[in-house]
């Protein structure tokens, strides 16, 4: 059975940094490109970032572009996403995916940026 488990989601401020992972079990993530997506509330989900699969070729959506940065570890079957100068639009519940419309996705980690 594959499992995507977030994590490192919580409450920040405007300007604020977080780093969220994603622990990947039932697959080998190195043979999959891994996707971060988000939904905001009341909002459908959105793709925010995407990785091929040896790391070595990452896009992002505009909304994030320069603030966030995802990588991996393949040998630990992780994902992660760092997230710089986080603001109020960037409150949403965060997913790993393994495609990029969030199709096959973890729970979530919920991500508040607030002052």
């Amino acid at each position: 059975e594959v499992q995507l488990v977030e994590s490192g989601g919580g409450l920040v401020q405007p300007g604020g940094s977080l780093r969220l992972s994603c622990a990947a079990s039932g697959l080998t993530s190195r043979n999959y490109w891994m996707y971060w997506v988000r939904q905001a509330p009341g909002k459908g989900l959105e793709w925010v970032s995407q990785i091929n699969r040896g790391g070595t070729s990452t896009s992002y959506a505009p909304f994030v572009k320069g603030r966030f940065t995802i990588s991996r570890d393949n040998a630990k079957n992780m994902l992660y996403l760092q997230m710089n100068s986080l603001q109020i639009e960037d409150t949403a519940v965060y997913y790993c995916a393994t495609d990029p419309g969030g199709g096959r996705r973890g729970q979530g980690t919920q991500v508040t940026v607030s002052s």
